[in-house]
């Protein structure tokens, strides 16, 4: 078996298309309420890289699954949280493919310069609550009936990570640009290749 773990870029989104397709059309997983079109990806994958990492996982040159992070909140006091996000394809389920991907986003986004990672969770949604509590998120609390989809209202589940200890006074975190640049980036991206199953 081949797996790489690397940097999504545009040309990625035809296949990141066909992994949340489903999960948009079929679940209530995801919030949104209509699939976003390839160019839509692709352009969410342009902007998302201009500071955060969204990462892609290649098992024999497939894409089996994406991770990414995104600004949990705009104004300049949450610069230092983020949110996170991970979606895996049908045929690599249960293969180690969130946990790698995560591992890999975690320890990036700690060189970052990040303190904190947020996973929201519409529940129920046990698969998501076990990928997120294996890399050590924990369970804040619960919005009731905050969003209704696939025919019901729906709670979303908050979990939290400390990436690393607060600083007194923080730096801005780095863009994902500036890190990619440095040499020890590329052992980052594969720092959760060891959690894949063949």
């Amino acid at each position: 078996m081949s797996a790489v773990i690397r940097l999504a870029t545009s040309a990625d989104a035809t296949d990141i298309h066909q992994i949340y397709r489903p999960i948009v059309r079929n679940t209530h997983i995801s919030f949104e309420r209509t699939v976003p079109a390839v160019h839509e990806i692709a352009d969410r994958i342009e902007k998302t890289l201009r500071q955060y990492p969204w990462l892609v996982c290649d098992m024999n040159g497939r894409l089996a699954g994406y991770a990414y992070a995104s600004a949990f909140r705009s104004r300049a006091a949450y610069q230092w949280t983020t949110e996170t996000t991970v979606y895996i394809h049908d045929n690599f389920q249960r293969r180690g493919v969130s946990r790698a991907l995560y591992s890999s986003l975690l320890a990036i986004l700690r060189e970052q310069g990040y303190c904190s990672a947020v996973g929201v969770i519409a529940l129920p949604n046990e698969g998501s609550i076990r990928a997120h509590e294996s890399v050590g998120f924990r369970k804040i609390g619960v919005f009731r009936n905050v969003g209704h989809k696939a025919g019901a209202w729906r709670d979303t589940g908050w979990w939290q990570l400390e990436l690393r200890q607060p600083p007194e006074q923080p730096r801005a975190p780095l863009a994902i640009t500036q890190l990619a640049a440095e040499h020890k980036f590329d052992n980052l991206l594969q720092t959760g290749l060891r959690y894949i199953r063949a």
